[in-house]
């Protein structure tokens, strides 16, 4: 007999998605599906629009990272017109990106993948929030949480003109210059944002890493996949957020391709299955092979964890001795484990609090040359930059008046859902047997895919917003014999 489990309500995770899980005759995984059935179609409504107009409207592709969106698609309006931006412009935009990631990162461990290891994997769901976080760890922190993100949105909002939807940059630069005031209480605000990663690393060490169950549960191999690793990093190999070279490594740390952004078709193609909206990216000088890992399979991860393996080390100093200590304590590059993307998710929340205090102290970012004016005819032209959930790719064609023709668009999450339906599929197998499934089941089924921090949303640019998750359980013979659901 089996028992309905209702999973209620809908929380820590972005977008619309189903699961269905086949089972064998003895009650085991056989199969699992990840769909995603929203339509895609983002890219046919901004067609039309002046590329000026882009880096504003693609912002609303999704509220959760719409800094993410608003420079890529800023950088490609540059490679339209063929602008380099001041240093001065560079910067500013780096500093709101900057800012941005730390807000980003902390909502990700402390909101909706922190409770799974906070309060526990198997707690009551109606504990395994923000509140129960708070329950377990103290008011204060909490406190230091939201206060540490309001700062945080302030800079955005200074920087970026709106809170939420940022329009300050323009072809060629940004709108508006740095004034000194301005620049003194982000300064304020990144000192503080540096404390706040040390702390949250801190936090892990204490709670995570402290507890063998969960250091156990982060190496098993239930959670673990051998694919490719994709990052932006600077000219020393470092991460790098905003601007810098594609680069791709093996399964053993070799690297295995380096591209400008703009030549990302000649490594990227993307394949499409009847069961998802979703389109599945692969590297096409190894080719699709299925949801498999390996060398010979082209699937490939581009997670904070895989930015991480991709690169030589992190470019500030506090952030590069906690991801060498990452490292050394899970037995050296790379790490595979998909749990531990959210430990290097801290690793990259330090370094972006450590490089907003760089930018807000350079004396070049209140310089008034912040704008190259465009005389450029327009074309085509590639932006890219590292959302938290991996590398976005803007890619826009015009024609000879600006008008956009044609867009392309690679998100995080799409890069990453080959891995996300494997990861579904191999979480299943190891937590369902015997056809036995009980409280907290589907909890650890979703932690297969919660580190990637998915936006479908996002991925797929679905308008209603809604983010219901429903888990068909199939029989040998096909057999619906049970419904998870959360809409």
């Amino acid at each position: 007999m089996t028992t309905k489990i209702s999973i209620d309500p809908v929380t820590r995770l972005e977008g619309h998605g189903k699961i269905e899980i086949f089972l064998d005759d003895t009650g085991n995984v056989d199969n699992v599906y990840f769909q995603v059935p929203e339509l895609r179609g983002f890219e046919t409504f901004c067609e039309g629009h002046p590329v000026e107009e882009l880096a504003r409207i693609t912002t609303r592709i999704c509220g959760v990272c719409p800094e993410a969106h608003h420079l890529a698609s800023a950088k490609a309006a540059d490679a339209v017109y063929g602008v380099d931006p001041p240093p001065t412009a560079k910067k500013l935009r780096e500093l709101l990106y900057s800012a941005f990631y730390v807000t980003d990162h902390a909502t990700h461990f402390y909101i909706l993948g922190g409770p799974d290891f906070i309060v526990g994997p198997d707690s009551d769901p109606r504990v395994r929030n923000i509140l129960g976080v708070i329950g377990k760890v103290g008011r204060e922190v909490g406190l230091q949480v939201i206060n540490t993100r309001h700062r945080c949105h302030q800079v955005i909002k200074t920087l970026g003109g709106k809170t939420i939807h940022p329009i300050s940059s323009i072809p060629g630069g940004v709108s508006t210059g740095l004034k000194e005031e301005d620049r003194r209480e982000i300064e304020a605000t990144a000192r503080d944002a540096v404390e706040f990663g040390k702390f949250s690393l801190k936090a892990f060490e204490d709670i995570v890493l402290s507890n063998k169950t969960y250091v156990d549960m982060i190496m098993h191999d239930g959670y673990r996949h051998d694919t490719y690793n994709m990052g932006t990093v600077d000219v020393n190999n470092h991460i790098n957020f905003y601007d810098g070279i594609v680069r791709v490594t093996d399964q053993d740390g070799n690297e295995f391709a380096r591209f400008h952004p703009k030549d990302y078709l000649d490594h990227i193609a993307e394949r499409v299955e009847s069961w998802s909206y979703l389109k599945f990216p692969y590297l096409k000088k190894v080719g699709w092979k299925g949801f498999v890992d390996g060398k010979d399979s082209g699937v490939y991860k581009a997670t904070p964890l895989s930015r991480c393996n991709a690169a030589d080390g992190m470019a500030t100093p506090l952030a590069q001795e906690q991801y060498q200590k990452m490292y050394d304590t899970l037995g050296g590059k790379p790490v595979n484990a998909t749990l531990a993307t959210h430990w290097a998710r801290l690793v990259e929340l330090l370094y972006a609090a450590e490089r907003m205090l760089e930018l807000a102290t350079d004396p070049e970012i209140t310089s008034d040359d912040y704008r190259t004016v465009p005389t450029g005819i327009p074309s085509e032209g590639v932006g890219e930059v590292e959302a938290p959930r991996g590398t976005l790719f803007h890619h826009y064609i015009t024609d000879e008046k600006g008008i956009v023709r044609k867009v392309n668009l690679i998100v995080g999450t799409t890069n990453n859902n080959a891995a996300i339906c494997m990861s579904l599929k191999k979480a299943a197998q190891t937590v369902i047997k015997d056809g036995n499934i009980g409280q907290g089941i589907l909890n650890l089924v979703e932690m297969g895919f919660r580190a990637y921090d998915p936006c479908f949303g996002c991925a797929t640019h679905s308008l209603p917003g809604s983010m219901p998750l429903i888990v068909n359980v199939h029989d040998s013979s096909g057999e619906v014999i049970e419904t998870l659901r959360r809409d």
